[in-house]
């Protein structure tokens, strides 16, 4: 497509949210659905991992002037595969942000605040098939196994910023093949 986006390392692991108020700091942790719990050998390890970036998350957004955020990391490690988890050292990446009463911010401002902290921005520009065919094969520099998320303006059908990913062929192929 013609618009332009920011492509986001899709990192391998599962995502979590935390919630943030300006006096409680993260405060409140969950899964895609529902709060964090035991039900997952690993992941009440975000928790921690999340708190470990408190104080410099904090500061961005009190700078902001925010004063509730949903914060979504991914949670993981270098053998983490498709949601599964080993016992290994585990990271927590921020990779997406919801300030309360706006919403999901759009890429550029994203990463305009968040890129010494967040999934690494992978690739800056058009969405075009030589870049699509490059995240398919494997072949983006820098990119890890399963893809990359692809952020980009705010897009009015939806009432949301643009986002979509794009899958790396031989993650699809591996998936399946489980």
């Amino acid at each position: 497509s013609n618009i332009p986006i920011f492509a986001f390392d899709k990192i391998d692991g599962s995502n979590i949210r935390a919630e943030w108020d300006r006096k409680k700091g993260f405060w409140k942790f969950g899964r895609r659905k529902g709060l964090l719990d035991d039900s997952n050998e690993f992941l009440p390890e975000a928790e921690f991992l999340v708190k470990a970036q408190e104080e410099i998350l904090s500061e961005i957004f009190k700078a902001q002037r925010w004063t509730q955020a949903t914060a979504f990391f991914e949670f993981w490690g270098d053998s983490s595969f498709a949601g599964l988890h080993e016992h290994e050292p585990h990271r927590a990446t921020l990779i997406d942000l919801s300030v309360y009463k706006k919403g999901f911010m759009v890429a550029k401002e994203f990463v305009k605040l968040f890129e010494d902290v967040c999934a690494p921005v992978l690739h800056r520009g058009l969405a075009d098939e030589e870049f699509i065919a490059s995240v398919r094969a494997g072949a983006l520099e820098g990119m890890s196994f399963e893809g990359v998320v692809c952020k980009g303006p705010w897009d009015r059908r939806t009432g949301r910023p643009l986002m979509f990913k794009v899958k790396n062929q031989a993650w699809i192929d591996k998936v399946k093949a489980r």
